[in-house]
């Protein structure tokens, strides 16, 4: 095994996206699976096993990160709980797959990984204030202040699709009501109009008046709970990312409008808010870096 290289995983709750990287990030390659269902600890922890040995037979990395959609503990080795996946709660994922695969593994947030990808080779390089949002099956997100990653003192922040947006809205699995999840997450959009997302968005390129209606609708919901976080971390960046970001043209109109109506200028100044560069890759490749930081030895300005 060669400790320069890293897998980097991205577990959601459809697909499981996977890469191996040379130590500079550059994909050497990559595989996508389907996610278990129902996607319970024990089969999931399968499933990775068998994808990661597919993915590198001949065990060239040494090093594998995995991105899971909720929070880790401070040791990033538990799955304290992943609200949209059955049966995780505080479950020691890296210890299951370092007996299995014989490899160093670090678990973190799937925002987290998504945010030090962009920040690593995507839209985020070169900014040190960022939030990103993953706009999907949930809505998770990752914070940097600073240039650093931050996950609050016990390793659970940031969890920015969990904040309330709602005080009487859907119930969210987290336990909250009307939280920003309940408004931004593919659920919420067929709730809004029960389409297909994709063909919704091919729908509003075609310029179909109904589809741009729903899009402008969603991206207005965004909008105001984004306009809670940019109050609270004041950012140079805004990021999107996630399933739903590929039609970001057709709603970030409305969230730049919202956020511009409901923060004032002094807490917004400079702010961009723009899809992520690096759309489904980011996770795996944020995920490999911080195998490679956490395990490697890599320092963080290599």
């Amino acid at each position: 095994m060669d400790d320069g290289q890293a897998i980097g995983i991205d577990l959601g709750g459809t697909a499981i996206k996977l890469a191996r990287f040379d130590p500079r990030g550059a994909l050497l390659a990559e595989l996508e699976v389907a996610t278990p269902q129902p996607a319970v600890p024990g089969a999931v922890t399968m499933a990775l096993c068998d994808a990661v040995e597919e993915l590198d037979p001949d065990g060239a990395a040494a090093l594998v990160g995995v991105g899971l959609p909720g929070p880790m503990d401070a040791t990033a080795r538990v799955a304290r709980v992943c609200i949209n996946l059955p049966g995780w709660e505080d479950v020691p994922l890296a210890e299951w797959l370092e007996v299995r695969l014989q490899r160093r593994v670090t678990l973190a947030n799937d925002g987290n990984c998504a945010v030090v990808g962009e920040a690593w080779w995507g839209a985020a390089k070169g900014f040190s204030d960022v939030v990103l949002l993953t706009l999907g099956t949930g809505v998770g997100g990752g914070v940097l202040l600073g240039g650093q990653l931050f996950t609050g003192h016990n390793g659970a922040a940031a969890e920015p699709g969990l904040i309330g947006v709602d005080p009487d809205g859907p119930a969210c699995n987290s336990g909250n009501r009307g939280s920003l999840e309940q408004f931004a997450s593919i659920a919420a959009l067929r709730r809004l109009c029960d389409r297909d997302p994709r063909e919704l968005s091919l729908a509003a390129e075609e310029g179909e008046p109904a589809a741009l209606e729903v899009w402008e609708r969603y991206g207005t919901r965004l909008g105001v709970g984004l306009s809670s976080l940019v109050y609270v971390f004041t950012p140079q960046l805004v990021l999107l990312g996630g399933g739903l970001a590929g039609a970001a043209r057709h709603f970030l109109p409305a969230v730049r409008r919202e956020v511009e109506l409901r923060v004032q200028a002094v807490s917004r100044e400079g702010l961009r808010i723009d899809a992520c560069a690096l759309g489904n890759g980011a996770g795996r490749l944020g995920a490999a870096r911080l195998a490679l930081l956490r395990l490697g030895g890599m320092m963080a300005d290599d």
